[in-house]
């Protein structure tokens, strides 16, 4: 995955610590690693500052109303492990309120639930650049 991560990454050490990150809470909410890294190309194109127009930050677009729900106020949506540790835990939950159901997880992910544009951008995503045949 190093490899694929070095057009938005380019500086290893920095590259390798976020592959770790990603590892680690994908596992931790156990989540398959390439559909977290499609997520977060979809979301953010692996940009830790970002911000939506709606307002939600980070690597995985966590809206910030989460810190209530599920941390805490003082919490930093730029900081890469909070976020991945919201997103992930975020998109786990989902995946088990639809029990399993990808696209519909992935909708109320994105709050479009219904719609299935951004759940095809994900799994396109997935397919094209982070899927590896195991």
């Amino acid at each position: 995955m190093s490899r694929r991560l070095t057009s938005y990454l380019p500086e290893t050490p920095q590259r390798l610590a976020l592959l770790e990150s990603i590892q680690r809470e994908s596992l931790r909410a156990s989540l398959d690693l390439q559909l977290v890294l499609s997520v977060i190309d979809v979301e953010s194109r692996f940009t830790s500052r970002a911000v939506s127009s709606a307002g939600a930050e980070g690597l995985m677009q966590v809206m910030p109303f989460w810190k209530k729900e599920i941390g805490r106020d003082s919490d930093d949506l730029f900081d890469p492990d909070t976020n991945l540790r919201y997103g992930c835990t975020i998109l786990a939950w989902y995946l088990k309120v639809e029990k399993g159901d990808i696209t519909r997880a992935l909708a109320r992910y994105n709050g479009s639930l219904g719609k299935t544009g951004y759940p095809e951008q994900v799994m396109t995503r997935w397919d094209t650049r982070w899927w590896i045949d195991s």
